[in-house]
């Protein structure tokens, strides 16, 4: 009962602080402190500075700055106006056409970006303008384009996957190889749905303005060596055991300011401004990072962690039913909060569980991430929701309406990975074994 008392006390004082408008990471310190000092004997100040400093000094992190550099570049290229005419030629044949290219464009580009709004963005601003002009209806491109976005998410390099290796202790270069198959598979039940829609709605799908040799479209294909290429430097050299996650990170940004520079992208101002939003990005990051490490801690004194893997021993529940709530509750968390602050937030209290289930961490941190890609198109917080709001001046409430259908598809992903675990845990250790 007086577990009880303290994890409700800490959780009100949680919300109102974020309720008073303060920064999440300052939040998340504030009730870490207020933690120590009311319900344990341990000094705050020593623990606090060792924590902080301990959990902004990883080596692992160092990846993290890198990659969102790298997404930052891009971002400020004509990638996603190359990666549409290398792509269309090939989408009039497949029922729903160009719809194709907010799907195929999103899964390309989160293989060499990390992030979902950043893939969102970059896809839908070629994209959207495009797809309007050829009538496509609006209702499709904003869905699709929604629900693919959040597959900067979980293809690998993933902010989301560096954050939760961090937070857990798991391999990185595992989390992006277990990526892989889900983030096709998600890709897959994308483009499923939009066949099916273009199979029962055959009028509303406008007819190819033009007709293509193989020959020019092989040609047209020219445009997506730069992306390729990127992804292979990138994620071949993790994949074949060349780098490490974060070396991988600096050949990504080398490569990324080398694409920007053959396409006459790369000047002082786009440099100075891809460099100051990674910053600030990797800043925001690291306050959120630094705070939850300081109140996993704080928790782990009070013993909360301990009682709440205990309490859920004795309810009796499966590792199955487990993972059901937990679902039903990162979506609704989802609702108020931030892919990353999620993670971070609920690490010290989820992994005792998850660990006494025995569910590999490496599946876990997959079926985190897929949960997480639902909450950014969730309103009223959903990352995707403000992207495409900006974009495309369409109410949230719209968009999230349009996007149901693939959020609907990420469940079916998600009960994919309970039954099918394989999904997500064979190709690591194919590749870097146990």
């Amino acid at each position: 009962m007086e577990q009880l008392l303290i994890a409700g006390f800490l959780i009100a004082a949680l919300f109102a602080l974020f309720a008073a408008g303060l920064w999440i990471g300052l939040g998340l310190l504030s009730c870490g402190w207020i933690a120590m000092a009311v319900f344990t004997s341990r000094p705050v100040g020593d623990a606090m500075v060792t924590t902080i400093w301990g959990s902004a000094s990883s080596w692992t992190l160092t990846a993290l700055p890198m990659f969102i550099w790298m997404g930052e570049i891009l971002f400020r290229t004509k990638l996603s106006e190359d990666m549409f005419r290398g792509l269309a030629p090939w989408m009039t044949r497949i029922p729903g056409r160009l719809l194709h290219t907010n799907v195929i464009g999103c899964t390309i580009f989160a293989a060499v970006s990390g992030s979902s709004a950043a893939t969102c963005a970059t896809i839908g601003k070629m994209t959207i303008p495009e797809l309007r002009a050829r009538n496509y209806p609006e209702d499709m491109i904003i869905g699709t384009l929604a629900g693919a976005g959040t597959l900067g998410l979980l293809i690998p390099p993933s902010l989301i996957m560096i954050v939760y290796g961090v937070a857990a202790d798991v391999s990185i270069a595992k989390l992006f190889i277990a990526g892989v198959i889900p983030g096709i598979l998600l890709a897959g039940l994308f483009m499923g749905y939009i066949i099916i829609w273009a199979w029962l709605n055959p009028n509303k799908v406008p007819q190819p303005t033009e007709t293509l040799s193989f020959g020019q479209k092989l040609w047209a294909s020219r445009h997506l060596l730069p992306t390729v290429s990127l992804i292979v430097a990138v994620l071949g050299s993790i994949y074949v055991g060349l780098a490490t996650a974060t070396e991988a990170a600096g050949l990504g940004v080398v490569g990324a300011l080398i694409v920007a520079w053959t396409q006459g992208s790369l000047n002082r101002q786009t440099f100075l401004d891809s460099l100051m939003g990674a910053t600030r990005l990797s800043c925001m990051i690291a306050l959120i990072l630094s705070g939850a490490a300081f109140l996993t801690l704080a928790m782990g004194f009070t013993g909360l962690p301990r009682h709440l893997a205990d309490w859920i021993d004795q309810l009796g529940l499966s590792a199955g039913a487990l993972i059901v709530v937990l679902m039903v509750f990162y979506i609704i968390l989802g609702c108020f909060l931030d892919g990353i602050s999620m993670v971070v937030l609920t690490m010290a209290v989820v992994l005792p569980m998850i660990e006494r289930l025995g569910i590999d961490l490496v599946w876990f941190g997959i079926f985190i991430v897929l949960v997480v890609e639902m909450a950014q198109i969730t309103p009223p917080v959903g990352f995707n929701l403000f992207v495409l709001q900006g974009m495309t001046g369409h109410q949230i409430t719209y968009i999230a309406k349009v996007a149901f259908p693939l959020f609907l598809l990420m469940c079916v992903a998600v009960a994919l990975m309970v039954f099918f675990p394989g999904l997500a845990t064979w190709l690591p250790t194919q590749m870097i074994g146990q």
